[in-house]
Formats: C-alpha cells, sequence, structure tokens
C-alpha cells in the first residue's frame, strides 16, 4: 500500500488561512509536513491553523506578507530560515478576490491585482526560494490554478489573463530548472466545495454538477489530497503539468 509521506519536509503554503489553503495545511501536516503559514490580514486564523498543525506533532510557524511585493516575499524567507534549514514545498495558493465583470464593465486595477496574485508572486516565490532548491537538488513548487483558465466563461476576463499567466510562467519554469531534480505542477480545481459551503449548506449546485462528468461538485479535501501527493515523492518524475481536478468538467487536450 502507497502512502504520502512528507515526514522531514517543510512546506509553504500562501494564503494558507484561506478555505483551501487551511485544509492543505492540515492535509499536510497530517502526511508529515512542517507548515510554514503566511497570511496577510487573519493573524487570528493564522495562529488557530498553526495549533492545529502542531497538535499534528508538526512544527509550525505564521509569517505576514503581501505576495505581490517582492521585497516582502524576501523578507517573509529570512525570517522562515530563523526557524527551518529550508523550505522543500512552496505551494501558491493566495490570490486577490474582487467582483467579477464582462470586459467593458471591469475597472483595469483589477487586472492588475490578477496579474500581480497570480504572474508575479509566481515569479517572485520561485526567485526567492528555487536558488536554495537547486543547491540542496531537490524541491516542488505547486501553482494553485483553476478550471476557469480553460472555460474562459463571461465576467472572468481579469482571473482568466492572471491564471493563464501564471500558467506560462510555470510550465517555462518546469524546463528550466527540471535538471535539479525540482518539479512545477499546477493543480487546477473546480468549483470545490469549502467549509463555508458545509456551514451554509451550499454543497449542491445541479446547474453546475450537470456540466460535470462525475455529476458533483468536488470537495476540499481532494483537492488537498491531490496537493500532497504531487508534494511527495510518489510524484517524482511529474513535472510541467496542469492537473484540473474538476471531475471531468476540464479535459486539456493532448
Amino acid at each position: 500500500m502507497l502512502n504520502v509521506d512528507l515526514t522531514g519536509k517543510t512546506a509553504l503554503i500562501t494564503g494558507a488561512t484561506g478555505q483551501l489553503g487551511r485544509v492543505m495545511a492540515r492535509t499536510l501536516g497530517e502526511c508529515g509536513a512542517n507548515i510554514i503559514i503566511h497570511y496577510h490580514g487573519n493573524e487570528g486564523k493564522a495562529n488557530e491553523l498553526k495549533q492545529e498543525i502542531e497538535s499534528l506533532g508538526r512544527r509550525s510557524m505564521i509569517v505576514r506578507a503581501d505576495i505581490t511585493q517582492f521585497d516582502e516575499i524576501m523578507s517573509m524567507k529570512d525570517r522562515v530560515l530563523e526557524q527551518f534549514d529550508a523550505v522543500d514545498i512552496v505551494i501558491a495558493n493566495a490570490v486577490i478576490q474582487y467582483e467579477w465583470k464582462s470586459v467593458l464593465e471591469q475597472p483595469i486595477e483589477d487586472y492588475s491585482s490578477q496579474v500581480d496574485s497570480c504572474v508575479m508572486q509566481s515569479v517572485f516565490l520561485a526567485k526567492t526560494f528555487v536558488p536554495s532548491m537547486i543547491e540542496r537538488k531537490a524541491g516542488r513548487i505547486i501553482g494553485i490554478n483553476s478550471e476557469c483558465s480553460m472555460q474562459n466563461a463571461p465576467g472572468q476576463s481579469a482571473y482568466v489573463a492572471g491564471k493563464r499567466g501564471m500558467d506560462g510562467v510555470y510550465r517555462v519554469l518546469a524546463k528550466e530548472i527540471g535538471e535539479h531534480q525540482i518539479t512545477v505542477n499546477q493543480i487546477a480545481p473546480g468549483w470545490t466545495i469549502s467549509e463555508n459551503d458545509r456551514l451554509n449548506n451550499t454543497e449542491v449546485s445541479e446547474g453546475y454538477s450537470q456540466t460535470v462528468p462525475l455529476r458533483r461538485r468536488g470537495s476540499d479535501q481532494e483537492i488537498a489530497n491531490v496537493v500532497a501527493f504531487i508534494a511527495s515523492d510518489l510524484a517524482s518524475f511529474i513535472t510541467g503539468a496542469y492537473i484540473p481536478v474538476s471531475g471531468g468538467n476540464v479535459m486539456p487536450a493532448i
């Protein structure tokens, strides 16, 4: 029987206090990883999550940073290295939220925010953490993309532009650093059931589910399970991949 074993690894998750981020943090912690919890505005939730991770017997710390600012990400790394020897797994999960509108109605600044939080975050994290991975000849870079980047639905233009740009960075990076045994992959969730859905009894959406071959929405745990697999040695020969976790709602062509 295969087990996802991340014992002794240290994972940094940006946006770890968000709905999906918290489940990823818990799941990687359950698999043995120490967890660095990045947050921007919710320090209380970050501290709660830290306590959860430490209750599993793992080490954890919280770090605040604006992921759209290179100097803040570099400073975050310096703080992390005061407590941890290295970061083995970097998960780019944070994204700036905004209201979706048509191209003609979407404020210009929303396009900038999506480029900053999707594209530039990916670039900044790579520049900050990949050099030490190259020295160690090991590492995992994982980006949380979206099925939206393949669907191009009305109202999603800024988000799709950001996620498409992120996709380009990750694919090129995978080719540039693969020789150092560092993998670079993207997980692309569909419309995912989260803690908020469970609290509000909104897990079921018949209209959306009818578009999904598996006829249901996926769960945050199902997304986190794939992230844990890609972070592990079980996925050591997978790189440059865009992996939809959407019940077949997105099927990239070969």
